[in-house]
């Protein structure tokens, strides 16, 4: 039993009448004061919000195990994740036994044109996928002026955000035409102070297609200029490297070059859509690998994104005409062959060269012939024997006729799934909103076919790594903080999933197919799709680099 005694001096008062009573009030109340302050907030299970997701399985976008949680979200922003057992909302979505994750993003995406398309821009095949933010302008092509596509893409609406990229070959384009040459000091100048006037409308990075032209004919110094005007407002470098299937240089090589830009220009880079690509090169997989882990050893911000598909997808004049025949443009070049017979015999042995490096006109499969769309779905050899003519004649006359897409099959399955095990190896489609009858499946299917074929068929990755190089990844790689990541403070975009039931069904011959198994999907707080159904609401934006990357 403990004495209390009163000190001798307070006991007088503590006698009268009413003081004891007001003495022991103060002193509980300063007691309750105390056990508030060392109790748990409940501020968020008291809360009210715009949406709660109750019951859901957690993957936070960090590669972490996934956890059962709820999440509240106010307006366009992640207010809480944890137990909300006693929040209160305008919306609840009951995600039990489904995963909840970030909104995927699309690091390389040919989405812009369908974006700035009012019958397009609602983005369904991208958002079925669960992508809520692309990454438009890849392969240095696109518009040189920046302003003006963001204007366009305003115009509609938009489906999902959408960063926007410096394409290098426009930019290149508007000072020096097609031209195969060096810039002049003047000429470099204005390429520098062009991409230092895109950077600043909130690019968030440079990219070249140094594989086709006009990137082609830029040197490795060149693109290091540009690059250091982009590494200055921390913007990355993303490239289609020069060679990917032994058509020049080498994939190695090319690989190499892409590596000192990002020595040199201090800037992170990505090789988009890693590939070992034709005969030459297939199997490379493991010296490209060593390659970058070298660079990253070194202490180099080297990254590479790739597409699950083992057929990669061109055209004619992108892939099967040799580079020096386009100097000058496509519209100088089929004049010339029109008009000089040797011309024609120069690029038809170069069309025969081309084919023979993708492996023969077997593996290539036409699906874009606007001029004859009897061809589309045959192959390069089916179509020319249906027309008692040899594949390069054919290939040469329907280049001259207009534009024909096809897909080739020249990736190995065991250099996909190397690249994908790669720490440093995001997921991105190279697929956009295509109009083509038969576009590349990775248009419709991309994001859906890395959960179905190589985590929940061959577990070549965990779910919870596989969201990751959707998600936050990216975030390591380019000036991304706002997203890609499931957690207090960054923007709602979010995906509800079955992952049993995730499926990609667009395949070479029937392609517009929407994915499968996503049940809800918000973009900046909001429902683009719910139930499986596509909502009406664009909640898209174009992103700022500056705002986005806090």
């Amino acid at each position: 039993m403990i004495d209390f005694q009163v000190p001798g001096r307070l006991a007088p008062r503590l006698s009268e009448p009413g003081v004891l009573s007001r003495k022991v009030l103060v002193l509980l109340a300063v007691l309750a004061g105390l056990l508030i302050a060392a109790s748990p907030p409940t501020y968020a299970q008291q809360a009210s919000y715009d949406v709660l997701i109750r019951g859901g399985q957690v993957i936070d976008g960090t590669g972490r195990p996934a956890v059962d949680a709820d999440v509240g979200i106010r307006d366009d922003t992640i207010a809480a994740v944890g137990d909300l057992s006693n929040a209160a909302a305008e919306r609840t979505i009951d995600a039990s036994g489904l995963v909840v994750a970030p909104g995927f993003i699309d690091g390389h995406s040919h989405a812009a044109g369908g974006l700035s398309d009012s019958a397009r821009s609602a983005a369904r095949p991208l958002l079925a996928q669960g992508i809520t933010t692309v990454v438009v302008n890849p392969d240095g092509g696109g518009p040189a002026d920046l302003t003006e596509q963001r204007e366009k893409f305003r115009r509609h609406g938009l489906g999902v955000n959408v960063f926007q990229l410096v394409p290098y070959g426009a930019v290149r384009t508007e000072v020096m035409d097609e031209q195969d040459r060096p810039p002049t000091p003047a000429e470099q100048k204005e390429l520098r102070a062009r991409v230092e006037r895109e950077m600043a409308t909130g690019a968030i990075g440079l990219s070249t297609g140094l594989f086709y032209a006009p990137g082609t004919y830029a040197k490795t110094q060149e693109i290091v200029d540009a690059a250091q005007v982009a590494s200055r407002h921390g913007g990355v470098y993303q490239s289609h490297v020069r060679d990917e299937g032994g058509y020049s240089v080498g994939v190695l090589a090319a690989n190499r070059e892409l590596i000192e830009i990002a020595r040199r220009a201090d800037l992170p880079a990505i090789h988009t859509h890693i590939k070992a690509f034709g005969p030459r090169e297939q199997g490379l997989s493991d010296e490209l690998v060593s390659q970058i882990q070298d660079a990253r050893d070194e202490g180099l911000s080297v990254f590479a994104d790739l597409y699950p598909y083992r057929a990669a997808g061109g055209s004619v004049a992108g892939i099967l005409v040799p580079r020096e025949e386009l100097a000058g443009g496509l519209d100088t070049l089929r004049a010339e062959i029109k008009d000089d017979p040797s011309a024609r015999r120069r690029v038809l042995d170069g069309i025969r060269e081309s084919i023979q490096l993708e492996g023969g006109p077997s593996s290539i499969l036409l699906r874009d012939v606007p001029e004859a769309p009897e061809l589309e779905g045959k192959t390069l050899q089916e179509a020319a024997e249906s027309r008692n003519t040899e594949p390069a004649s054919l290939a040469l006359d329907l280049l001259l006729r207009g534009r024909t897409g096809y897909v080739v099959f020249g990736m190995k399955e065991q250099d996909i799934e190397t690249f994908l095990r790669q720490p440093w190896t995001m997921v991105a489609s190279d697929g956009g909103l295509s109009k083509d009858q038969l576009p590349h499946p990775r248009s419709y299917g991309t994001f859906p076919k890395v959960i179905e074929t190589y985590v929940q068929e061959r577990g070549v990755l965990g779910l919870e790594e596989a969201i990751w190089r959707m998600t936050s990844l990216y975030r390591e790689a380019y000036p991304i903080q706002e997203r890609g990541l499931l957690e207090e403070g960054r923007k709602a975009d979010v995906v509800i999933f079955d992952p049993d039931r995730v499926r990609a069904p667009s395949s070479y011959l029937k392609p517009r197919q929407l994915s499968e198994g996503m049940v809800h999907v918000l973009v900046n707080g909001r429902l683009a799709i719910r139930d499986g159904e596509f909502a009406e609401r664009r909640a898209g934006r174009v992103l700022d680099r500056a705002t986005e990357a806090r």
